[in-house]
């Protein structure tokens, strides 16, 4: 491979014309010879550029509608001829082929059109051709050309030619050649991502390649001695956690982003309900609340397990303001998520120079539809995202005392919370307050005892007269299997249950439920959380 090779004639063909000005310029300024197709070339004219047409070197129009312009040996020839080969140059000369030394090719916007909601024809022609074609070629043979498919590296380019008397360097070329590539295959998996999922309602294509790009390396992972980075998807998709702002604080770890990730998902599913507060550590939720004020909601979701807080995740579901913040701020919080922050509120966090603050702009959508992937040991499970909401109508009274109103909304609240607790999962709540949670045990018995006795543990620390479960609404993300779950939540208080129902002795737990004088309802819905 030569190490510099001098760029003398460069194919430029842009759907996104960004930093051309400056490009062409540059090119100019060594002498470079500029081949180009359609509106690039209009471009570079209006720019005052000499210009020769791809139809002028391949001695052939432009046709049917632009499909075919690029697709020619004496483009395609000029790009793969391997220069210090003889039959090579032989061909070359033999059939009129110049050597292009530089491609400078991006492609038709295939995934703006698919997110702009045009109608299939157009999404088809939006598909180049031309353009990965003449990539892949320019890049495969980059011992002899630069492929530019970024206008981040146009002045990389420029400056080495200026450098190295209008020649670009082996070291550049690859860097570029293995972009290159990068950009095709994401152009491609993006494009067959649409034609099994969009255009054939696939939901588990035979093939599916994921594109995605990195945002920023992180602190480290889970533990110290992991690394780790954040990646985005590239492509449609929704906005989520990885897309927030972050206004101030320490870098971001796995461990946070992860945890955040997790409280964004909880609070979401209240965007269009009260102010609420969840509170989250190590992904699963310590304290969640709904009240008439954030700063309510604040005191309340703390008041659940303040042990746990200490060190945890903060998601709100409203801008945040002063009071709010002024509260938070009076415990180590490691991140506070919101749609926004107002002047005072963000004051008030800048004193806490480590604590995390990322705003989103938006709450993500918990009925939206995708797909949720977790990596195993040689293999990928994918699955469709837990979107399953539940509401009072679909509630199935399964005792003989009916549910009051109170308890209702008791229900669907826990029940909306255990859904995002690790399972076995039981959450009581009362008010719109959790009382107590408990996450990933190996029964379900033991997260009912472990959920009750921090509510009692809570009561003591406060002075309460007795913990929150007395009176309240047990959720429990599974059915319970035998009877002692419930027995349980019953000794702890709870005079309400919701549960999916499903168990071969749910005639046992009704029984147990109606002996003990409680209102039970059957959601039909798990919601495992592993």
């Amino acid at each position: 491979m030569t190490a510099l090779v001098p760029v003398c004639r460069a194919l430029i063909s842009l759907s996104d014309k960004t930093g051309l000005e400056d490009l062409a310029a540059g090119l100019a300024r060594h002498g470079v010879e500029l081949v180009s197709t359609g509106g690039t070339a209009a471009r570079l004219r209006e720019l005052g550029h000499e210009v020769r047409d791809v139809a002028d070197l391949t001695g052939f129009p432009e046709m049917m509608d632009g499909r075919v312009k690029t697709l020619h040996p004496k483009v395609h020839g000029g790009l793969l001829a391997v220069r210090d080969n003889p039959e090579h140059a032989a061909a070359m000369s033999e059939h009129g082929i110049g050597a292009i030394d530089l491609v400078v090719v991006n492609l038709y916007p295939f995934a703006a059109t698919i997110m702009s909601g045009a109608d299939r024809d157009t999404i088809i022609e939006n598909i180049d051709i031309g353009g990965p074609s003449m990539i892949r070629s320019g890049a495969k043979n980059h011992a002899f050309v630069a492929v530019l498919t970024d206008p981040a590296d146009y002045g990389e380019l420029l400056a080495e030619m200026d450098s190295n008397e209008g020649s670009a360097s082996l070291e550049l070329r690859k860097r570029l050649a293995a972009k290159a590539y990068a950009a095709t295959a994401v152009y491609d998996s993006i494009v067959s991502q649409w034609f099994a999922f969009a255009d054939q309602a696939v939901r588990f294509p035979e093939t599916w390649t994921l594109s995605s790009k990195l945002k920023m390396p992180l602190r480290y992972g889970e533990n110290p001695h992991q690394q780790a980075a954040l990646y985005v998807p590239i492509g449609p998709g929704s906005r989520g956690i990885a897309q927030a702002e972050q206004i101030q604080g320490k870098e971001l770890s796995y461990n946070n982003l992860n945890d955040a990730s997790a409280a964004l998902d909880l609070v979401a599913e209240f965007r269009e309900d009260k102010p609420t507060i969840v509170i989250v550590k190590h992904a699963n939720p310590c304290g969640v609340a709904s009240a008439d004020t954030l700063a309510e909601a604040w005191r309340e979701a703390l008041a659940c397990d303040s042990v746990s807080a200490f060190g945890g995740i903060v998601a709100a579901n409203r801008p945040l303001d002063a009071a709010t913040a002024e509260a938070i701020a009076q415990i180590f919080t490691e991140v506070v998520v919101a749609p926004d922050a107002d002047d005072d509120a963000r004051a008030i966090f800048a004193k806490k120079k480590n604590l995390r603050l990322l705003l989103t702009g938006e709450l993500p959508d918990p009925a939206r539809g995708g797909q949720s992937l977790a990596v195993i040991a040689g293999g990928l499970l994918v699955q469709d995202r837990d979107n399953g909401r539940i509401n009072r109508d679909d509630l199935k009274i399964v005792t003989k005392r009916a549910p009051t109103e109170r308890e209702i909304a008791d229900c669907l609240f826990a029940w909306t919370v255990a859904k995002h607790v690790k399972s076995n999962a039981i959450v009581y709540a009362k008010d719109g307050v959790t009382a107590g949670i408990g996450a990933g045990q190996m029964n379900r018995r033991d997260s009912a005892r472990i959920a009750a006795a921090k509510a009692i543990e809570v009561a003591e620390t406060h002075g309460w007269s007795e913990p929150r479960t007395i009176g309240s609404a047990v959720a429990s993300d599974a059915f319970f299997p035998f009877a002692d779950g419930l027995l349980a939540a019953v000794e702890a208080g709870a005079t309400a249950v919701i549960q999916p129902g499903g168990s071969i002795r749910d005639n046992e737990v009704i029984a147990a439920a109606d002996e003990a004088g409680i209102a039970m309802v059957f959601t039909g819905m798990r919601h495992f959380r592993h």
